[in-house]
């Protein structure tokens, strides 16, 4: 008889859960388009309100990641993500109310969006410890498969809905309909049964400093998740780099055009759905640290094709290798993130969690902004095929750090 683990969508909770998390992907794609839209064409902001703007993005994460990851290792996670889809509802519908009034300005949505950004924080921080006690531990990696899988499609299709209904409604109506939308996810949420202990007042005078401190201690001391977490936090840095390299050199150098740039990066949703479905797979057959491993060595295959394009002024023969390089990294995250998230789920206690992902997070975001300062250096001094090589090296860098840890022959049954 098999060993495998069944269909995990059954679990009438996970079910609830992942209808949440999937609308709310939805939305957010929907969101980050009517968002733009707004911004630039009926604010009218300039390129600096602008920067502003998309920096104030990961401003709560920096100032505020690792006290939420302390709370949620205090508090009960599902009224949290409740509460904080409530309060994204009502954010989000304010800002049509203040549109129609003529007093929204660049400055009070960008304070509404900072409000906006610290409850994503909160719902996100409340979201990942909370599965694991949705789920049992030998389905982790398929919950979240399923999760990466509707994550993917709404990456890849999102925008295209949000630009037509932005186009059809205009982007404050967008943004109330993706208001509505909040408030069904925190409906869905609130039905989903949930063994949680009540939050009691803490009596051992210890404040969050001291779990703060704790939980970054453990999550990097730990003999498995200490090179998971510094190769992923190497990761976001290369990332970063190849990132904010990518579209100025397609778009500027390869004279690529939106369209073929936009079929390019759906490659990449392609490959991202293909690795969700193959990660509890791979997870089996190689481990965990084999399937990490994988997702490490084909980030640093999909941008070395970016370096070994074709000379040739036909579109079509330099966007094929592009092409490539896109669906070959949404492969190698979508085979990682399932077996990554499962394991660290599976291996932290239930009142380590919140802080074990917030100590990652946080420094990915970290990494992230320190990435993006670097590829603006390096391409104004050496152009973006040499900023773009510099991430290779970097994603070398991380996958060397698994290959050379006790992750590598890490293994979900082995728990």
């Amino acid at each position: 008889m098999s060993d495998r683990p069944g269909e995990v969508l059954r679990l009438p909770a996970f079910a609830l859960f992942w209808s949440s998390s999937t609308l709310g992907a939805f939305t957010g794609a929907v969101s980050a388009v009517a968002f733009q839209v707004l911004i630039v064409t009926t604010l009218g902001a300039s390129a600096f309100e602008i920067g502003l703007l998309n920096a104030a993005n990961v401003v709560p994460y920096l100032l505020f990641g690792l006290i939420v990851g302390a709370l949620m290792d205090r508090w009960r996670r599902k009224p949290a993500m409740v509460l904080a889809s409530v309060g994204r509802a009502l954010v989000l519908g304010a800002i049509p109310v203040l549109w129609v009034t003529g007093t929204l300005t660049v400055w009070t949505f960008g304070a509404l969006f900072l409000i906006f950004g610290a409850l994503t924080l909160i719902a996100d921080s409340a979201a990942q410890p909370m599965l694991p006690r949705l789920v049992p531990r030998n389905q982790l990696v398929s919950a979240n498969a399923r999760l990466g899988q509707a994550g993917t499609v709404a990456q890849t299709t999102g925008p295209a809905l949000g630009g037509a209904l932005v186009s059809w409604l205009s982007a404050p109506v967008a943004i109330l309909i993706d208001a509505v939308a909040y408030l069904v996810s925190a409906v869905m949420l609130s039905r989903i049964k949930v063994d949680e202990p009540k939050a009691e007042p803490r009596t051992d005078g210890r404040h969050l400093g001291h779990d703060i401190v704790e939980g970054l201690r453990w999550t990097y001391s730990h003999r498995t998740l200490a090179p998971m977490a510094a190769s992923v936090n190497v990761w976001f840095l290369g990332n970063s780099i190849a990132l904010t390299a990518f579209a100025p050199y397609a778009l500027r150098e390869l004279d690529l055009g939106a369209l073929v740039f936009g079929l390019v990066l759906a490659l990449g949703g392609v490959g991202g759905f293909l690795g969700a479905v193959l990660a509890p797979m791979a997870g089996r057959r190689f481990g965990v640290g084999g399937a990490v491993l994988a997702g490490r060595v084909l980030s640093a295959l999909a941008w070395l094709a970016v370096l070994i394009l074709p000379a040739s002024e036909n579109i079509a023969i330099v966007a094929i290798p592009l092409g490539i390089g896109q669906f070959l990294f949404g492969l190698g995250m979508g085979l990682e993130d399932p077996n990554e998230m499962g394991y660290r789920q599976a291996v932290a206690p239930d009142e380590m969690q919140g802080r074990l992902n917030a100590s990652i997070r946080t420094v990915n975001r970290v990494m992230f902004l320190i990435g993006a300062l670097i590829a603006g250096g390096l391409a104004t001094a050496f152009g973006f095929r040499v900023t773009i090589g510099v991430s290779v090296v970097i994603f070398v860098v991380a996958a060397l750090i698994v290959l050379f840890s006790p992750l590598r022959t890490a293994r979900h049954e082995d728990l």
